[in-house]
């Protein structure tokens, strides 16, 4: 009997914590690290390519495998009195305002009552069907774009926090635009045109 009230408890503390995700706040923090064919877009000086870099890029092109990896470090505040808990985060890749890539993050995290916890998202995919007509130019005009902070105008990151109970995955309602914390408010507009609402903190497209 012990026992079943302990799984019990356990369940509605995960349910509560699943809940409470709807209350956090979502931002943008940094992107630690961004590379593109092995280039660090955030090592340019001034965004200016070397010929070394070219000479890398042109090779990811010619052998039809163009890598991008970046380490997207996702702040999630907690306003309320409760603690919140993330397992998985779905995660959609945005380039020059087309879905171009999706996956999955998983990793136990908890963003306790009042605090502020940064879950860093690892995106991987493969740009060469983006660029393979547009050759070396358009590539390098994409790692060009890239500011020194890791972040680029145009890229957009989706989330769609979860956690797992007891081996069902329950969701957040819609994925939510990442922007860039600025001026200590979370700018969680859509960048597709279509407007948001905001519920419990969380912005939501219609």
């Amino acid at each position: 009997m012990l026992l079943t009230v302990a799984a019990g408890c356990t369940a509605l503390d995960k349910l509560t914590s699943v809940a409470n995700l709807l209350n956090c706040e979502y931002a943008l923090r940094d992107v630690s690290e961004v590379s593109v064919a092995g280039v660090n877009v955030k090592a340019l000086s001034k965004g200016q390519i070397s010929a070394t870099d070219v000479v890398k890029l042109a090779a990811a092109l010619q052998s039809k495998a163009v890598p991008l990896s970046m380490n997207v470090n996702v702040g999630i505040t907690n306003p309320t009195a409760n603690k919140a808990a993330v397992t998985d985060m779905d995660w959609i890749l945005n380039i020059n305002g087309t879905q171009f890539a999706q996956g999955t993050s998983t990793g136990n995290y908890t963003i306790g009552a009042h605090n502020t916890a940064v879950v860093p998202l690892p995106v991987t995919t493969d740009l060469f069907s983006l660029f393979s007509r547009g050759g070396i130019e358009s590539l390098k005009s994409f790692v060009q774009s890239f500011n020194s902070d890791g972040t680029s105008s145009n890229v957009a990151i989706k989330i769609r926090p979860a956690l797992n109970v007891n081996g069902t995955k329950i969701q957040m309602p819609d994925y939510i635009t990442l922007n860039k914390k600025v001026g200590g408010t979370t700018n969680n507009n859509n960048n597709n045109g279509t407007g948001t609402v905001t519920t419990g903190g969380v912005s939501i497209k219609k």
